[in-house]
C-alpha cells in the first residue's frame, strides 16, 4: 500500500474530483461522504479502475464522536494517514439579520468545527510519522465576505486562520497544511447562477471546475510542493486579486 488520503465529502463535486486526481497520481485513497452512498461507491469504482487502494467511511462531520470514533477506528486498522484533504461543507445563505439559529450553527458546525472533528483524532499519528499534508478546503468567500452568506464566510475564514496556525505547530514534524480557496465552481449550488453575473465578477469570464481546483489540491501533495506551508492558493479565475 502506498500513502494513503482522507478526503472528507468526496461523494461528489471538489472532494470527489480531489480523490479521483490524487488516486490518478498515485495515493490510495479514504473516501468519506455522510449522505449518498450511491454516489461515494461510484467514485469508489473509479478510483479502483486506477489501481490504487480504497475503502469508504461513513460519519457526519458535525458529530465530534461519530468522527472520532470512525477515524480512530480506521487509523487502528489501516494505519496513519499520510494526508487529509477537509473538503466536507455546506451552505445555509440567508441575509444576516433574517439568518436562523440553525442556519448559523449547521454551517459553522459543520464547516469550521468539522475541521476540528476531522484534523483533531488523527494529527498525532501523523505527527509520530513525522510526515504528511492537510488541505482544507476555504472559498473565495472567506477572503472577501459575500452579501448573505456571514455564516458561511465566517466558518471559510476561520479554517483560514486555523490552517494558518497548525501548520506552525506542525511544521517540525515535516507535515504541510494549506487552503485551497476556489471561486465560483461548476456545481448543484452555482448551476443557476446566471453566465452575464459570471462573466462579471470573473477576469477569465467562465466558472471554474472541480477539476482545476483538485489539481491545486494535487500539487499541494506533490513532492515539488515540500516548501509550501500555511499559505492560501486562490483558484478563481482572478476574482478579487
Amino acid at each position: 500500500m502506498g500513502k494513503t488520503v482522507l478526503v472528507t465529502g468526496s461523494s461528489r463535486g471538489i472532494g470527489r474530483a480531489a480523490a479521483i486526481y490524487l488516486a490518478e497520481n498515485g495515493f490510495d485513497i479514504v473516501l468519506h461522504y455522510n449522505k449518498g452512498l450511491e454516489k461515494v461507491l461510484e467514485v469508489k469504482k473509479l478510483i479502483e479502475e486506477t489501481g490504487r487502494e480504497v475503502r469508504v467511511l461513513q460519519f457526519d462531520v458535525s458529530d465530534r464522536e461519530a468522527a472520532r470514533e470512525a477515524l480512530l477506528k480506521d487509523i487502528e486498522a489501516h494505519g496513519a494517514y499520510y494526508g487529509v484533504v477537509v473538503n466536507a461543507g455546506v451552505t445555509a445563505d440567508n441575509p444576516f439579520p433574517a439568518m436562523e439559529d440553525c442556519e448559523w450553527d449547521k454551517v459553522i458546525n459543520t464547516n469550521l468545527n468539522g475541521f476540528y472533528n476531522t484534523l483533531h483524532p488523527i494529527i498525532m499519528s501523523m505527527i509520530q510519522n513525522r510526515k504528511g499534508r492537510i488541505v482544507a478546503i476555504s472559498s473565495v468567500s472567506g477572503l472577501t465576505g459575500n452579501r448573505g452568506q456571514v455564516n458561511y464566510s465566517a466558518s471559510k475564514a476561520g479554517i483560514i486562520g486555523a490552517v494558518k496556525a497548525l501548520s506552525r505547530e506542525v511544521a517540525k514534524r515535516n507535515i504541510t497544511v494549506n487552503c485551497v480557496a476556489p471561486g465560483i465552481i461548476e456545481s448543484d449550488m452555482t448551476s443557476e447562477i446566471p453566465a452575464e453575473i459570471v462573466k462579471e465578477l470573473v477576469p477569465l469570464k467562465r466558472m471554474g471546475t472541480a477539476r482545476e481546483v483538485a489539481g491545486a489540491i494535487n500539487y499541494l501533495f506533490s513532492e515539488d510542493a515540500g516548501y509550501i506551508t500555511g499559505q492560501v492558493i486562490s483558484v478563481n479565475g482572478g476574482m478579487y486579486q
